[in-house]
């Protein structure tokens, strides 16, 4: 969004602030739009994200920034819109350049790995239209960063909102003013050993589930941005080097698919102890089996460190086509996100 922003592109952004009861979308969903309609992100679809377009195509016109409730009918007709019956808070930023000065701290926070608060000031205006101030907080001692008479929250409540990690709302009816207030995390880190076939597969599909996806190869030929367009960081080293000079954090999950067993033991050495969330490695059990003994044998690993890693890598779907294979993986490497770290697949084969 900045790019265009920075650009003086007319765009609105339409995001869900509160739900009740059934409905396509969760607080935070958000999506923008221009003249040509949408260009990235959701509200659902179906009659809500329809809605939300009309509505943010004549506030394109006129500049001005509406909050309305939308209900979904429970009893639409099936085809036409889920039976959701709930209802939607939705406010439309009819000018986010306005706020380009927060959206930049934002994307810098986040780029550098710092997560933070955006916080929107949404001000009750006439009927349904809104004017709206945006900060970025990353400080925790001044929640607000615009001092306690100008924006009168409750400390707790923004901390609260910081630690469990999901947007709130909190209306402030004596002032008719409400604060949106959304925690943003950088996004977890994909490192890809092996930049063939499968770790190229492996890499578009990252792209698509909101990974920061880094690729690491010692060939130029294949480590490139032609072959990687949506590659987030190319790599061109030796492997093992490579691996082990990533930060191997918490919110990195590591997948090596390179090209022969001393590439794929070399990366593994250099990861096998980090902290990372999750480290997957390709091979046959045989395969497997025999580098388990090496590792441990050669004191690389303990067998509880060996036994962490998701080897055969992916689940058990029945893959045997590359894309197949790639799609297992990536469905580890989300349930592993999701919360299942405890359990392993290994895909067939």
């Amino acid at each position: 969004m900045v790019p265009w922003l920075e650009q003086g592109k007319a765009l609105t952004l339409a995001t869900i602030l509160e739900t009740r009861g059934s409905t396509p979308q969760i607080p935070g969903a958000s999506a923008l739009f221009s003249k040509q309609g949408l260009l990235l992100g959701t509200l659902g679809g179906g009659i809500l994200e329809a809605d939300a377009q009309e509505r943010a195509l004549r506030c394109l016109k006129s500049e001005q920034s509406l909050i309305y409730e939308f209900k979904l009918r429970g009893d639409a007709v099936e085809g036409e819109e889920a039976l959701c019956g709930g209802s939607a808070l939705v406010l439309i930023d009819g000018s986010p350049g306005d706020h380009l000065v927060a959206f930049k701290k934002m994307r810098a926070g986040l780029r550098d790995r710092r997560a933070g608060l955006l916080l929107t000031r949404i001000e009750f205006t006439q009927g349904a239209k809104a004017a709206i101030r945006r900060h970025w907080l990353e400080e925790a001692k001044d929640p607000v960063g615009q001092g306690r008479r100008r924006i009168p929250l409750d400390p707790a409540e923004v901390e609260k909102t910081r630690r469990e990690g999901r947007p709130g709302l909190i209306l402030i009816k004596r002032d008719k003013i409400a604060f949106f207030l959304e925690p943003l995390f950088p996004l977890p880190r994909l490192v890809i050993a092996g930049a063939g076939h499968i770790g190229r597969a492996v890499a578009h599909l990252g792209h698509l589930l909101d990974f920061e996806v880094t690729v690491i190869d010692d060939r130029a030929e294949f480590a490139n941005r032609e072959r990687l367009p949506e590659v987030d960081t190319i790599v061109v080293d030796e492997i093992g080097r490579a691996v082990a000079g990533f930060p191997a954090a918490p919110d990195a999950f590591i997948v090596i698919v390179t090209r022969g067993h001393r590439d794929d033991a070399d990366a593994l050495r250099a990861c096998i102890r980090s902290s990372a969330a999750y480290v997957g490695m390709i091979g046959s059990r045989r395969k497997i089996a025999l580098m388990r003994e090496e590792f441990i044998a050669k004191k690389w690993a303990t067998a509880q460190e060996f036994d962490r890693v998701h080897a055969p890598i992916g689940l058990p779907i029945g893959s045997k086509t590359i894309e197949e294979i790639a799609v297992s993986i990536a469905a580890e490497i989300v349930r592993v996100r999701s919360g299942g770290a405890g359990e392993k697949g290994g895909r067939d084969g």
